[in-house]
């Protein structure tokens, strides 16, 4: 463990862990004298939701307030299936075809967005739609829209099947091309070279990112890129505080889905950098084996993961007798405001 960052680091008030049936038993053996040698809980900020998660979620919040039941929400608004369980349980109806919406009802788009023929689809079925979809993701929509009414070939960097690059593919169908890798990138195939332009999913790993738009503009030097970088601001802080958080730990946990991207890839930046690194969805999955001969343990979350869940693991070790100390990279103060109402 290094023990040098250039990152703020300061102490933390814990709170009491939420206790349920589901982690009882990681709480027990964590709570086991000597059964845990981590005496310092370094907790990365910033972590968790981002700006387009806590508008999809309370826009879901809010349509039940006002609508109320039943409202419908195409794809998981988020990934994370405690949010989902939570908001099922107020009312939301999780569907992945809007074909399973009854016809006139209130439907909403998740944060990842969705492809145009998803509207047409809407509208032909008289669906009353709140777009929950993140901001940022919109704009690289509205890039790829420039772009190939310019006549331009469009590459996107991005995973295949995620739902945020399936949206963004719709929007010019048969005009974008996937490009996952640095591999991919030095071998793929356009019809006009001089013509090409360059956008990525929101949720990537800076640096491969980076290397991979390295190798695009390296065989297409005149290929057009957007001004800024098309990976948000709240992937690139977490990602920037997991860099720092490696130097002052012995292993990091990731809370988060392994169904998000952004989840994934903190995990990579951190492993990429020789740390021990972990996803797990909450203390539940937190073993003994992750932190065998850990003193120094860093915690972070992913965009999608709810605070509460930190708190869980952070409570649970405190109790233990670990110290808990804040590294902090950035403060975050973007805030977007909700989607419009249906009506």
């Amino acid at each position: 463990m290094q023990r040098h960052s250039s990152a703020q680091i300061g102490t933390v008030r814990t709170k009491t862990p939420i206790l349920t049936a589901r982690t009882v038993n990681s709480y027990k053996w964590i709570m086991g004298l000597g059964e845990t040698s981590v005496e310092k809980i370094i907790l990365a900020e910033p972590r968790g939701f981002c700006a387009g998660v806590d508008r999809a979620v309370e826009a879901v919040h809010s349509a039940l307030r006002t609508y109320g039941r039943p409202l419908y929400v195409r794809h998981q608004i988020v990934h994370n299936r405690f949010v989902l369980e939570a908001l099922e349980r107020e009312g939301a109806i999780f569907v992945e075809n809007l074909d399973d919406v009854p016809s006139g009802q209130r439907v909403i788009f998740s944060a990842h967005g969705v492809a145009p023929s998803e509207w047409d689809r809407a509208k032909d079925r008289s669906l009353r739609v709140i777009d929950a979809t993140c901001p940022l993701v919109t704009k690289v929509h509205l890039e790829v829209k420039r772009y190939d009414n310019e006549g331009r070939t469009v590459i996107l960097i991005g995973h295949a099947g995620h739902e945020e690059v399936k949206g963004t593919l719709g929007v010019a169908p048969g005009r974008v091309t996937l490009v996952a890798s640095v591999a991919e990138a030095r071998t793929v195939e356009v019809e006009r070279p001089d013509r090409i332009a360059a956008v990525t999913q929101t949720t990537l790993s800076v640096d491969d990112t980076r290397d991979i738009m390295d190798a695009l503009k390296d065989r297409f030097p005149t290929m057009q890129a957007p001004k800024t970088d098309d990976i948000c601001y709240a992937t690139q802080n977490r990602q920037n505080a997991v860099k720092e958080l490696v130097q002052v730990s012995d292993a990091v946990l990731v809370v988060g889905s392994k169904q998000s991207s952004n989840a994934n890839r903190l995990v990579e930046v951190a492993r990429m950098r020789g740390a021990r690194a972990f996803l797990v969805d909450s203390l539940a999955d937190v073993e003994p084996a992750m932190l065998d001969g850990v003193r120094a343990l860093g915690l972070t979350a992913s965009a999608s993961s709810p605070e509460w869940l930190v708190e869980e693991i952070i409570g649970a070790f405190a109790r233990a007798g670990a110290e808990v100390e804040l590294l902090s990279v950035a403060k975050e103060r973007v805030h977007f405001p909700l989607p419009m109402p249906a009506d």
